[in-house]
């Protein structure tokens, strides 16, 4: 004979999603329509604010009655043995499909199609972010039923979280036995943010019901939408006459293949710094240009991406820049829905290096303090543990504002010193294998991909960049554009360039 089963559902969300609200509804959704409930939760560590686990069980209790005992309910979920899982991002889906939670035979899959990207994937020395058309294809494939859409999205519109919106497309898949006035009784009980909640909730309702996910590829009639087609970005109209001169500059000089990315370069540096910093760019673009081999607009466009990169290092400066813009503090309010009245504190963990300190002073100075011997350490007594700066007191906001003002003294520094050299070289190396070809100078061009970041990241990257540089340059016109990206994605493979030296060994580019 057949032995009734609860009902099953694991919830996955990330902190300050609504994922405990969403377990605590759907347990008193449960309770108020004859289920006995049971729900756990099982915190996550240092995984994007912390991925938390909760899983609910949903027994009637009729069939409780009739089985003359109260049922014994699992704490946690088993692989191949959960009904529904609601997922609040896309790799949270993926961490559940990976560890069974997610079946063909069984398992109705809601998930959220938006990305927060883990640490794994920022940390990355290359791109190492997940493919997230192949989540959605897996997520489909893996699932007997699976409903995404963009539930982050969803929540903003409304003025709620992402909780309300797994809710809502629960109720509209309608795999619990509970009509939609049941849930949304659920949610009039709750008392807290009700109307908020309403809305998504039949948002998120209408967008369940209204058939399956479009994955890519696949063919499948598209029911979430995938938003408005993107428009062309206008052409900029900027007002100081200096940056327009700039923008024509980009139009007289350079293919129309390259005048995209020529026009974005100018204006990241122009707000980086100024626009004389931005006439330099511009002239070493058309150095390049101007060299045997360097008018190809293909080479050209990488070239503008790579150069405005480099040209814009992240240093002490830029970053308190960037974290003491009005924008910055704008998006922060939005993203955490300030209300009136209500105060908003904003903690920033910064950990400098003595290098980067050295580096941001002028570049005597900056030399001397590294070369010295008890300043040195006792600067590095002083930055040895990071220091929390609230940006949204006076104090704080003062202190990475003045540091952000140095801006105008960046081209005394140390780092500006470092760097200049290195781009030079950079340049060099790029004319040179573009009188050979501009398939092998568009693989150089992108050897400054391994050049990015502060602090540790910088130094590892730029480490294995120096030493596939000298390797190209001892190979000569006789390395292939094929070696090069080779070397490239070996140098991005580790940090430590163990893979990098194993492939200088194979092609013979190694020294010693």
């Amino acid at each position: 004979m057949s032995v009734a089963q609860p009902i099953k559902i694991a919830i996955v969300a990330m902190g300050g999603e609504g994922g405990g609200v969403l377990a605590d509804w759907i347990v008193d959704l449960g309770e108020h329509n004859g289920y006995l409930a049971q729900t756990t939760s099982v915190p996550g560590v240092a995984q994007r604010t912390g991925t938390t686990l909760y899983y609910v069980e949903l027994y009637p209790r009729a069939q409780a009655q009739a089985d003359g005992g109260a049922p014994v309910l699992a704490l946690m979920p088993l692989p191949g043995d959960v009904d529904v899982v609601l997922a609040s991002e896309l790799m949270e889906a993926g961490r559940a499909i990976q560890r069974g939670l997610v079946t063909p035979d069984r398992t109705t899959l809601v998930a959220s199609t938006h990305r927060v990207y883990s640490m794994t994937e920022k940390t990355a020395m290359g791109d190492g972010r997940v493919d997230s058309a192949e989540l959605l294809a897996h997520a489909a494939d893996a699932a007997k039923r699976f409903v995404g859409f963009d539930m982050a999205a969803a929540a903003l519109d409304s003025g709620s979280v992402i909780g309300a919106v797994l809710f809502g497309a629960l109720a509209g898949t309608g795999v619990l036995p509970f009509d939609r006035a049941r849930f949304e009784e659920t949610i009039e009980r709750s008392g807290v943010g009700v109307s908020a909640s309403r809305k998504a909730f039949g948002a998120a309702f209408e967008r369940a019901r209204s058939g399956p996910l479009a994955v890519p590829g696949e063919g499948t009639v598209a029911a979430t939408g995938s938003g408005p087609a993107a428009i062309p970005a206008a052409t900029p109209q900027p007002r100081a006459p200096e940056v327009r001169a700039l923008l024509a500059r980009v139009g007289a000089d350079f293919p129309e293949a390259a005048r995209r990315m020529l026009t974005e370069g100018v204006r990241r540096l122009v707000d980086y710094q100024d626009p004389a910093w931005a006439a330099i760019y511009l002239d070493r673009m058309a150095r390049v240009k101007a060299a045997p081999g360097g008018n190809d607009p293909g080479l050209l466009a990488e070239l503008a991406r790579h150069l405005a990169l480099w040209m814009s290092w992240e240093d002490t400066i830029r970053v308190a820049d960037l974290k003491t813009r009005s924008s910055r503090f704008q998006r922060v309010r939005d993203e955490v829905r300030v209300a009136d009245g209500q105060l908003l504190a904003i903690d920033e963990y910064l950990h400098p290096r003595v290098q980067e300190i050295a580096e941001s002073m002028p570049a005597a100075i900056g030399r001397w303090l590294l070369a010295s011997g008890w300043p040195r350490r006792l600067v590095e007594r002083f930055t040895s543990r990071g220091r929390i700066v609230t940006t949204s007191s006076l104090h704080g906001f003062l202190l990475l504002y003045a540091t952000a003002g140095m801006k105008r003294w960046r081209r005394s520094t140390l780092r500006y010193a470092l760097e200049q050299p290195r781009i030079e070289h950079w340049l060099r190396r790029v004319e040179e294998a573009a009188a050979v070809s501009a398939e092998l100078a568009t693989e150089v061009v992108r050897c400054q991909r391994l050049v990015k970041g502060y602090g540790d990241t910088h130094e590892r990257g730029l480490r294995n960049y120096e030493t596939l540089m000298a390797a190209l340059q001892r190979g000569g016109a006789a390395v292939a554009p094929a070696t090069v990206r080779e070397l490239r994605d070996a140098a991005l493979a580790d940090e430590r360039g163990e893979t990098l030296q194993a492939a200088l060994a194979r092609h013979g580019l190694a020294t010693g």
